[in-house]
Parts: structure tokens; C-alpha cells; sequence
């Protein structure tokens, strides 16, 4: 017995219908500016009555696109990645475009080979996904198609790079803490190497000085992203400066520790002191005693934002630039009014 007709409606269903060539049905459904508005509209009710849903291939082939994007990651592990690769993969597909995801585990090699077998692919644009916030070596001038650059900065001013604000963030937190009465804030945060530690070290001393205030301890404590950190760092601050009312912590783990040392050291939080941490880890945030108050770097949006900005670079002029995408502040039990 043989194989049986596909019944689907094909576009030659949906020019016969509409009265017209098999080519002008084509133009019609494919926005093309030489078919007369009374004509499109007779196509496009046709392929409405039918049902008819292009071929992806076909389309493909008459407007030069294949309607996929190439993203190319060094950390496809690591925990930021995850939540900027769904937020890529979200806004594409709502645009009923498909991604081919490479991982090149920090090797150049690897990213080379990638860079060569998605545009063997041929791709309509990259995304390429950073390790962290940092500056990273710029790979456009390999990429013949529109890039975005996500979570990591391209180092070539002509790019565009979507980051986190880091900088907003902290001001966030420390607005926050401000705002609650407390006057007496300190710092604890990783190491300084780290772009993400040094910008919100930046939030964090000019929000103190537009309200005339200074560090506690004098300065930030750098160290590791880690509870332990946290704890030893919190002993040292408060031997330093006994006043401190608040803490702003660069991550959540170090908040985390920090909590730890201050129940060990019979402070009660937050009422003796405030604690705000950053990322909105939620193993870290919501285990936290009390829960973490914390700034989130909505790592999905961030994601969905690079996306829409390379759908707009498929379709006009490449924007170059940087791109600061907003954090959100998520307030828990670990901060409250200052007691009077």
C-alpha cells in the first residue's frame, strides 16, 4: 500500500484559493512591499480559512534566514548561565526562531571550532554568553552575522553587551538599609579582581555619601565568594567598628555566613543588625535565619533582553555599546526599621 498524501494545505492550495500566482502568494505571506494591499489581504484570508502554516524551510529559503541564532557559552554549568539561557530561549521561541547552543568550557580551540560549525549552519546571529561581568576578548571580527555580547563585556567598543547593573544593585541595597534608619553600614564583598565586587563597591560608597555617610570599619572587606568568608569577615567587622547596624554582603553566600557569625555573637537580625545580600540564590536566600533580603540580577530578562536586542540588529543597523539591564531588590525577614 503506498504512503498516503499529506492532507496539510500547501501554498499552491493557498494561491489557488486566492486567485493568484503560486509566487505572488509567497511575496504576500512574506510581507513583501510589490504585492498591492487588496491582494495580500485576499492571500492572507485564504491561508487563514485553510489553516496553512509555511514550511520553516521554505520560508527560510525566500527571505535568506534560517530563523536559528547560534549561543555560544564558555559555562554552561555554572549557575548564571542556566537562567540567561532560558530567558534567550523564551523571547526566541515566542518569535518562532530555535537556537543551537555550543558550550566551549573556556577553550579557545573549541570556540573556534563552534564559531565555524554554527555559521556552517548558517545562523542568522550569535549570542555569546560570559563566564562573568567581566571583560572578555571580542570574537565579531570571526563573525560574519550580527553578535550580542550577555554577562560578559565585549572588550571592542563597537559590540554591544548586555550586563547586570551592578552598580544599581548595590545602590538598591543600600538605599534599602538607608531608608530603614540605619546609619552605620558596612561592606563585606569578594575579591577585588572581580569587576561584579568592584562596581557594587562603587553603589555602595556613593549612596553613603549623597546621605552624608561613611563606611563602618573605613572601607569594604574583600575576601572569597564564601560563608566562611562571611563569618570571619563579620568578626573583624565588628570588632573594628562595634557600631555597625547593617551589612550589605556582595553575594549570598557570604550574607549567609555573615547571619551565622552574628547569632554566635548574640546579635539578633535584624533588630541589632540588617543584613542584605546579593543574587537572590534562593538555596542561600530562603534558608538564611531569617531570610535573606537580597538584590536579584533577573538573569532571565538579562537574557531575554540580549535576545530582543539581536532581533533588532537582524533587522536594522548593529547597535554597539553597553547595555546595563536593572536589578530588583527582594526584601525578606533580615531587614526591618531600625529599633528605637
Amino acid at each position: 500500500m503506498g504512503r498516503q498524501r499529506s492532507t496539510s494545505p500547501t501554498l499552491n492550495d493557498v494561491a489557488k484559493l486566492a486567485g493568484v500566482s503560486i509566487s505572488t502568494a509567497s511575496k504576500a505571506l512574506n510581507g513583501r512591499d510589490e504585492v498591492a494591499p487588496a491582494t495580500r489581504a485576499r492571500v492572507l484570508n485564504a491561508a487563514t480559512r485553510l489553516s496553512f502554516q509555511p514550511n520553516a524551510l521554505a520560508r527560510g529559503l525566500i527571505s535568506g534566514r534560517t530563523r536559528t541564532i547560534g549561543l555560544l557559552t564558555d559555562e554552561l554549568g555554572g549557575r548564571f548561565s542556566i537562567p540567561v539561557l532560558l530567558g534567550v530561549e523564551n523571547a526566541l521561541a515566542n518569535e518562532q526562531m530555535s537556537v543551537l547552543l555550543c558550550d566551549a568550557r573556556g577553550d579557545a580551540i573549541r570556540r573556534r571550532h563552534y564559531i565555524g560549525t554554527l555559521l556552517s549552519r548558517q545562523v542568522d546571529g550569535f549570542i555569546v554568553l560570559g563566564d562573568d561581568n567581566d571583560l572578555r576578548p571580542s570574537l565579531t571580527r570571526d563573525i560574519p552575522v550580527p553578535v550580542v555580547y550577555v554577562y560578559g563585556e565585549s572588550e571592542a567598543p563597537e559590540d554591544l553587551s548586555v550586563l547586570a547593573d551592578d552598580e544599581g544593585g548595590a545602590r538598591l541595597a543600600v538605599e534599602h538599609l538607608v531608608s530603614l534608619g540605619r546609619r552605620h553600614i558596612g561592606h563585606i564583598t569578594g575579591p577585588q579582581t572581580y569587576r561584579a565586587a568592584r562596581d557594587r563597591v562603587t553603589g555602595t560608597r556613593r549612596v553613603l555619601t549623597e546621605h552624608d555617610l561613611t563606611m563602618a570599619g573605613g572601607g569594604p572587606l574583600h575576601g572569597q565568594w564564601t560563608q566562611r568568608w562571611g563569618r570571619h569577615a563579620a568578626r573583624v567587622l565588628l570588632a573594628t567598628a562595634p557600631e555597625v547596624d547593617a551589612v550589605f554582603c556582595g553575594n549570598d553566600q557570604i550574607a549567609v555566613g555573615v547571619a551565622d557569625a552574628l547569632h554566635d555573637l548574640r546579635k539578633r537580625v535584624p533588630e541589632d543588625v540588617a543584613i542584605v545580600g546579593y543574587d537572590n540564590w534562593e538555596e542561600f536566600a530562603t534558608d538564611c535565619r531569617p531570610p535573606l533580603t537580597t538584590v536579584d540580577l533577573d538573569l532571565e530578562d538579562l537574557g531575554a533582553a540580549a535576545a530582543r536586542l539581536l532581533l533588532e540588529a537582524l533587522d536594522g543597523p548593529q547597535p554597539s555599546g553597553v547595555v546595563r539591564h536593572p536589578c530588583r531588590l527582594v526584601v525578606r525577614e533580615s531587614t526591618a526599621p531600625a529599633t528605637t
